[in-house]
């Protein structure tokens, strides 16, 4: 899964709780932030074994810390 830390709209859902959420329906889910400028609350926010990704990065970013999580997972 690929997470916007910060997704916008009139609802205050984040990437922080739809992660959350996903690891409930799926424990082992791989789970990739990105963020341009929440980083510093990956620690408290984020959920365990994830990976953040800041922007602005390249595709190869995502693609890298995608298979670096199935790897450990595998």
């Amino acid at each position: 899964m690929i997470a916007d830390v910060r997704l916008g709209g009139r609802h205050k859902v984040t990437g922080w709780d739809v992660a959350r959420h996903a690891r409930e329906l799926n424990p082992d889910i791989a789970v990739v932030y990105m963020s341009a400028d929440s980083g510093a609350d990956w620690t408290a926010q984020g959920v365990p074994k994830s990976i953040l990704v800041a922007k602005p990065f390249a595709i190869s970013q995502i693609s890298t810390a995608l298979a670096n999580l199935l790897n450990e997972s595998g």
